[in-house]
């Protein structure tokens, strides 16, 4: 124990209270000091690590509350890299990824177990299992990717895809070269081994989300939903290690089963990022720190040969394997060097594998001492490239990901039209303002983050007191639901004695560009489907409308299926609804259906190609054929039909049969009906004034692809 007088204390901290006080200082003050002579935060805390470890000034030990933390830490990256990839590109660049997968893994097997035999004079297991080291890398550069926007970037989504290959794998070649020192490689093995990784596969990927999708829905409380998602991580990190695969295969899969039940744009999503990235992650990074020894390098001569030899081949391996992977598909320079950074990094896997091998005894020499299948000398080298890796990984990551999201943003404000994006939601209650209000960010661009309208009307010759503080409490509560997902809302309380014309003035002062309403409650035999109320803003308002019933938690839902009549395309309403429906797939990550006619689907597929979502098409059913509508219809669906007002293009006279199709086969389902807009002259350019029926085709898809692609501008 170290006297320390200045504090009366001693070193190591034992004092929980003065421990845990070090660390939050450590994760506030060590991104702040060292981010002013540009060394990523990510790095700084592994440095910061290293000072106050046990190998540096001795203030803190890594016991069992910092490795349980890290674990935490090391898992939520895992967790979030699987939860935040784009399901859409994932699928895309599958192929891509398993490309990449297989070089991160076979170059560095391939140069790992040359290196073990002919420099570092290792037998062939030894050699092997050194080899996997290299080919196992850990997502440490993720969370300051995902921070700086470029998250579903196709580098990104690729190496994420490639690390759950070569990481698999490489944790594969550690259990059998064990297995084989212990003697047990044999029928018995191999068939436990692919029965129980099967098991693993169906429950977490086909089990999981089911139990997940019952409890959003049954259960809406902030902290309960937390705690749940925190549960399936570490059950997922169970069922691997029991499977006989590593904890972190288990994380990222359970992130990749429940990316379409938590969509990017919910609070919980909001909560999940804003522990990890605060909490657990710099809790994993401090600890990868302590683990380094400087003094490894003057024990002696082999210690500094087997940690150069490492480093190298590390470094060198993972550069081979993202410069074949940019040299196969064609990626820019920036792109390697996201990939290269995400990849070089050894920490998880590596130190799983370093610490199996050094604990795995295969005889003793001699004297009778222990023979080890990996030594001190590598245990030391190995603490060495964790610490050289990731100083490497950072500084890649940064630079290729600083270049990308600037290439990324429009930085060049004339060259693209900015259309303004105003969202006005009409609140009543409590009770239907939170569905309204997550809608609402559902149909938002993803890097918007103001825009939002709350409103509420109050007539002024009512007799009830308590009236504007009720309204002022709604609106309050709405203002906290968007905060929760760190988007700004506007609260706006009104004096009216007519709600339609309050509502219709607060459209034309502010420019409201979509209007977001509650399905009307139905009050007696003389009361309309929609309500006098939503009717008359229907006459008189011109911008986009959605009426929303919802019957469960929005990101509960399986499939949106979206029904849009034919000739939609022709009217200049068109891409103004369209962008929000990219968005809630963008958004939510779940599968849309779309039901179009021929012209309607050449459009949309022509979108498609610059902005893909995850999307099938299905011919639109004649007016007759959506009485069947149930017949479409499955468990956990939402239903989005297109309507239009009478004398547009896509108007129908059936349309007026919508309440009776929506009371005899949606009571069960939640649905939003959209009213395209209707666009008043003065308010785009005159070639787009023109009737979308007088456009000819090239010309009008020309119009919408551009104004599709305004609107969906990528940060």
């Amino acid at each position: 124990m170290i006297p320390f007088s200045i504090f009366s204390i001693e070193l190591p901290i034992t004092n929980p209270v003065l421990k845990f006080l070090v660390i939050l200082l450590i994760i506030l003050l060590a991104p702040l000091l060292l981010n002013r002579i540009k060394i990523p935060p990510l790095l700084g805390l592994i440095i910061a690590g290293a000072i106050v470890g046990p190998n540096g000034l001795d203030m803190i030990e890594r016991d069992g509350g910092i490795i349980l933390s890290g674990t935490a830490g090391l898992l939520y990256i895992m967790f979030l890299a699987g939860l935040e990839i784009d399901l859409v590109d994932f699928r895309k660049n599958s192929k891509k990824s398993f490309v990449f997968g297989m070089f991160t893994f076979l170059i560095p097997m391939g140069l790992g177990i040359l290196a073990g035999l002919y420099l570092l004079d290792f037998g062939w297991a030894t050699s092997i299992l050194l080899a996997s080291m290299f080919a196992s890398h850990t997502l440490i550069a993720y969370p300051m990717i995902s921070k700086m926007g470029i998250a579903k970037n196709r580098a990104v989504n690729i190496t994420v895809g490639g690390t759950l290959i070569t990481d698999t794998l490489a944790l594969l070649v550690l259990a059998i070269i064990v297995g084989m020192a212990h003697g047990e490689v044999n029928a018995a093995f191999w068939t436990k081994l692919g029965l129980s990784l099967s098991l693993f596969v169906i429950i977490v990927w086909f089990v999981l989300p089911q139990i997940g999708r019952w409890f959003f829905k049954k259960y809406e409380g902030n902290v309960s939903q937390y705690i749940f998602v925190l549960v399936l991580v570490f059950a997922g990190a169970a069922l691997a290690e029991w499977a006989g695969v590593e904890a972190i295969i288990g994380a990222f899969m359970v992130g990749l089963a429940v990316n379409p039940l938590i969509s990017h744009t919910s609070p919980l999503m909001n909560r999940i990022e804003f522990v990890g990235n605060a909490i657990f992650i710099p809790f994993f990074l401090i600890g990868v720190g302590m683990l380094v020894d400087f003094r490894a390098f003057f024990q002696s001569k082999e210690t500094i040969i087997v940690a150069i030899v490492m480093t190298l081949v590390a470094t060198t391996a993972k550069y081979l394997a993202a410069l074949a992977t940019q040299k196969t598909f064609g990626f820019t320079k920036d792109e390697r060097k996201i990939m290269f950074g995400l990849s070089n990094a050894q920490a998880a896997a590596t130190l799983a594998a370093v610490l199996v091998g050094f604990n795995t005894i295969i005889g003793t020499d001699a004297s009778g001492e222990p023979m080890r299948l990996l030594s001190e000398y590598v245990l030391n080298g190995t603490i060495v490239m964790i610490l050289v890796t990731c100083t490497i990984a950072s500084l890649e990551a940064q630079k290729g990901a600083k270049r990308i999201a600037m290439s990324e943003s429009p930085l060049n404000e004339e060259k693209s039209e900015d259309i303004a994006e105003r969202i006005l939601i009409p609140v009543r209650n409590q009770e239907t303002s939170d569905e309204l209000i997550h809608l609402s960010m559902m149909l938002k661009s993803p890097q918007k983050k103001t825009g939002l309208y709350a409103l509420s009307i109050i007539n002024p010759e009512t007799e009830d007191t308590g009236a504007e503080m009720k309204a002022q409490k709604t609106l309050n509560q709405a203002s906290k639901v968007a905060g929760s997902t760190d988007h700004f809302l506007y609260e706006l309380l009104r004096y009216d004695t007519n709600v339609e014309h309050g509502i219709s003035s607060v459209i034309r002062e502010n420019k409201i560009t979509d209007l977001v309403l509650g399905l009307h409650e139905k009050r007696g035999m003389d009361d309309s489907f929609l309500g006098d109320l939503t009717e008359g803003l229907l006459s008189k308002c011109a911008t986009t409308t959605f009426i929303y019933k919802p019957y469960q938690p929005f990101d509960t839902h399986k499939r949106h299926l979206v029904f849009i009549p034919p000739n939609t395309e022709k009217e200049l309403g068109f891409p103004f609804w369209l962008v929000k429906v990219w968005n809630i797939a963008r958004n939510s990550g779940a599968r849309m259906i779309f039901y179009t006619g021929e012209e309607t689907r050449t459009s949309l597929l022509e979108i498609l190609q610059r902005h893909p979502i995850r999307v099938d098409f299905r011919p639109f059913p004649t007016w007759e054929e959506l009485d069947k509508l149930d017949i479409l219809l499955k468990p956990d669906d939402n239903i989005i039909m297109v309507l239009s007002r009478p004398g547009e293009t896509s108007y129908h006279p059936k349309m007026r049969q919508i309440p009776h199709l929506i009371n005899m086969w949606l009571k069960n389902h939640s649905f939003i009906l959209i009213y395209p807009n209707q666009p008043k002259n003065g308010a785009m350019p005159v070639m787009d004034m023109i009737h979308g029926s007088l456009i000819g085709p090239i010309e009008r898809l020309d119009w919408i692809g551009r104004t599709v692609s305004n609107l969906l501008k990528r940060k």
